[in-house]
């Protein structure tokens, strides 16, 4: 099992690397189209703004785009989960990967941002393979700022309340993603890593 991290620049791609390889997967951290083309999945992580995200992505855009096409496994991380929707208001108005239609909104003022820190993942789809394993109530841990809203609700596997119910989790077919940190969340984290690279090898 071979999972590309994709690397444009916006990421904390080591740690991601140590936890997949942690649940037994073997990885390529890349930026080059060729080396993540031989990839069973591709992982997507992404930390900062989403302006500057979409943009250094640009140059490997159609590649994702393509891949996912062809039905193989890939996984957003945090902003990673972000740029697969149709369009963020981040800083303005911009276009995302559009795989997920649905846009990315801040969290509301009345909760003090950025959403740092343990929160728990309330599951709707228990069924989802993604989250096999992983008891309701499960704490994982967040940074952001803002949060998806996709068009529609049924792609959510799992909810978190902070101000207002986000996504927390979402599959899209062969797309997975989650808002928070896998690689930071300690057990449940690592859970959810594991059954990722077992439904790759499936």
């Amino acid at each position: 099992m071979l999972i590309g991290i994709i690397d444009y620049g916006m990421g904390n791609l080591r740690s991601l690397e140590n936890a997949l390889r942690m649940v037994g997967a073997n990885c390529v951290v890349s930026s080059r189209e060729k080396e993540l083309a031989n990839s069973d999945a591709l992982a997507l992580p992404g930390v900062g703004a989403f302006r500057d995200a979409i943009k250094n992505l640009k140059p490997l855009t159609n590649f994702i785009l393509k891949y996912v096409k062809r039905g193989k496994p890939l996984l957003g991380i945090c902003l990673g989960m972000q740029l697969l929707f149709s369009e963020s208001t981040e800083d303005g108005s911009y276009q995302g990967l559009n795989i997920v239609k649905g846009r990315v909104v801040k969290l509301p003022p009345n909760v003090k941002i950025p959403h740092i820190g343990w929160n728990t993942l309330l599951l709707e789809k228990k069924g989802s393979s993604l989250i096999e394993g992983i008891p309701d109530n499960s704490y994982v841990y967040f940074v952001h700022s803002y949060y998806a809203i996709p068009e529609d609700s049924k792609v959510t596997v799992a909810w978190t309340d902070y101000g207002v119910r986000f996504p927390s989790i979402i599959q899209y077919g062969n797309v997975y993603a989650t808002q928070f940190h896998p690689e930071k969340s300690g057990e449940v984290g690592i859970k959810l890593l594991k059954n990722f690279v077992k439904l790759c090898e499936e």
